[in-house]
């Protein structure tokens, strides 16, 4: 069997899966029975200094469903932990005693001053956790006290506090990024050059879900008010793995090792995190949605799919998809596909004809007994007929090659250019001029 054990930036855990800083880690409770259940690490909920830290009573969520009420995105309101310092310091080190061979992590956010990062650094450190995590993405209630994303969007401020840290603790730094800003290569950059061991990343989103439109509040709704929140969940998926894939492949954070976070759900999402650079992955949404136990689906399933691929270990893994990515101007553009309709699996539904008649290229047409076939001539292969069928598989793309003739139409497949080599979108060709 694949071995799942990580060793990420010298934290070790016996498999990728760690909890992000969020409610699931804000006490011994959670976290003991967290790995018990088989997490490989925790990061706990965020400490802070301030004693008067006080969450709202009412909701603390608002929440985007799917059709079939399955929580898409959460929104959350809460702050860092309510809970007193020492109280949360005297708990990780009980649990780290107890739990050695897994990952603790400590999230931190104090103010943007020296001294208070000199303050909390050795106190956490006595607890014998494993590393920190610089708590610089939190966009709402910390923010607007001048922490949290409003360090985090300016890199000056990452690289300064970085340093910081890295000058007064033993343990790992790792820089938790902020979704919330224009290029995430910058924050990440600035990390890189005060010296941070990893990032991690995405925090979450600033956002409203919904509006009452009988109170005409947002929600969660506190005594008829709604304020901004941070959106996490299956819905940021995209662009966390974005995010993750635009640092992995910056050449000015070339190495720079990445704790990927956003909508994990499946070994699946795992396991394309992992490919596109990150060392270790986080979750919050699904374990708050399904429990801890969700964890035991997504070890075995990444541990099956790394067998059935020949991979040994999670190294073998990280990475692997980020040469494949590239800027839109280097796409080959001699590359040629077609819808291809599956006649036997088609149950006549016509979301495809609907779908590209209205509001793409005409490509499908319909008999009177409702039989749907793509007109190659008009299909530009947008692959809008594949997402919208309802049937896996109905509907495929069939690659053709330049030049060759398409042995249904009888037509020759054209191409910009004859050659991928010449074409002055390759970088390569750019090169040679």
């Amino acid at each position: 069997m694949a071995d799942l054990s990580t060793n990420f930036v010298g934290i070790k855990s016996p498999n990728p899966f760690w909890l992000a800083s969020a409610p699931p880690t804000d006490k011994e409770y959670n976290v003991r029975r967290a790995y018990e259940a088989g997490w490989g690490g925790v990061v706990w909920k965020t400490l802070g200094l301030d004693p008067h830290i006080v969450n709202v009573n009412g909701p603390r969520y608002g929440v985007v469903y799917g059709a079939d009420r399955r929580v898409l995105g959460i929104n959350n309101i809460e702050l860092i932990t309510d809970r007193p310092l020492d109280v949360n310091l005297r708990e990780i080190k009980a649990v780290k005693r107890d739990y050695p061979d897994r990952a603790m992590v400590v999230s931190l956010m104090v103010p943007c001053e020296e001294w208070a990062w000199k303050e909390i650094l050795p106190k956490v450190e006595e607890t014998g956790a494993d590393g920190i995590e610089l708590n610089f993405g939190c966009p709402h209630g910390m923010s607007e006290r001048g922490m949290g994303a409003a360090v985090g969007q300016v890199p000056e401020y990452i690289e300064m506090v970085t340093r910081w840290c890295k000058a007064n603790t033993r343990m790992p730094v790792l820089v938790k990024l902020t979704p919330n800003i224009t290029d995430v290569r910058y924050p990440a950059r600035a990390a890189h050059a005060g010296g941070a061991d990893a990032v991690s990343l995405i925090n979450t989103i600033s956002s409203i879900t919904s509006v009452n439109l009988d109170t005409m509040s947002p929600e969660p709704s506190i005594d008829g008010k709604g304020s901004h929140g941070g959106y996490c969940g299956a819905a940021v998926k995209p662009i966390a793995l974005n995010m993750v894939a635009e640092i992995a492949r910056d050449r000015e954070t070339a190495g720079l090792p990445i704790s990927g976070i956003g909508g994990i759900t499946t070994w699946r999402d795992a396991a394309e995190f992992l490919s596109l650079g990150a060392g270790s992955v986080q979750v919050c949404t699904a374990a708050m949605v399904y429990g801890f136990g969700i964890v035991k689906e997504l070890k075995a399933g990444l541990s099956d799919w790394m067998d059935e691929k020949g991979y040994t270990s999670v190294d073998q893994v990280t990475g692997r998809a980020v040469p494949n990515v590239t800027d839109w101007q280097y796409l080959n553009l001699n590359y040629v596909t077609k819808a291809r309709i599956d006649q036997d699996a088609c149950i006549k539904c016509g979301r495809c004809y609907a779908a590209c008649e209205d509001t793409s290229h005409q490509a499908i047409s319909m008999s009177p007994d409702r039989v749907f076939e793509v007109i190659d001539e008009e299909c530009v292969a947008c692959n809008l007929c594949v997402d919208v069928c309802p049937v896996e598989d109905c509907i495929t793309m069939e690659e053709l090659q330049p030049g060759m003739t398409d042995l249904r139409t009888g037509k020759v497949v054209e191409a910009e250019y004859a050659n991928w080599t010449t074409h002055p979108n390759n970088p390569s060709a750019k090169a040679a001029e």
